[in-house]
């Protein structure tokens, strides 16, 4: 049986803490689908047809990564695409309770769903998307914070 993992997330923008937890998790599964969640109820900084190009752009290289968007529940969306597994990734222990909650009530309404966590790496566990947007926002530069295929996309983005 194919092992299908979903890393879902807004991902707005995709970083290179984002970009780790898939690049160390690909030996473990025979595909990887990022999935950008879509929730109309919050505003997005970037589209998500950008998001969309920018991380297929950045896994060109690795046939066993897929790009997709998605509105609705994640285990719905694992079903969908007969994924058994949710990656995570873990930056405090605040993100573990978070997530320890969330993987507890998608196991108790898909049990045949097992959620995957990855601890970050010392040199991301302060990065995080909204740090991300809030130095493009105020004109800095956050090509060091976002792989190097978003980077320059990144440089010239206009709002």
């Amino acid at each position: 049986m194919k092992k299908t993992a979903v890393f879902p997330g807004s991902f707005d923008p995709f970083t290179r803490g984002h970009e780790n937890v898939i690049l160390r998790a690909l030996p473990l599964f025979d595909e990887i689908i990022i999935a950008i969640g879509i929730n109309a109820e919050k505003k997005a900084f970037f589209q998500v047809d950008q998001r969309l190009q920018w991380i297929k752009q950045v896994f060109a290289e690795y046939p066993k990564v897929k790009v997709e968007a998605f509105t609705g529940l994640t285990v719905n969306f694992c079903k969908q695409e007969n994924a058994s597994y949710i990656l995570r990734g873990l930056r405090t222990s605040a993100d573990f309770e978070f997530e320890r909650s969330i993987g507890q009530i998608n196991k108790q309404m898909h049990p045949d769903i097992e959620t995957v966590f990855f601890l970050a790496l010392p040199q991301y566990t302060a990065l995080t998307s909204s740090i991300v947007r809030d130095i493009i926002r105020n004109g800095g530069d956050a090509s060091a914070f976002v792989p190097e295929a978003i980077a320059h996309s990144i440089k010239n983005y206009k709002l």
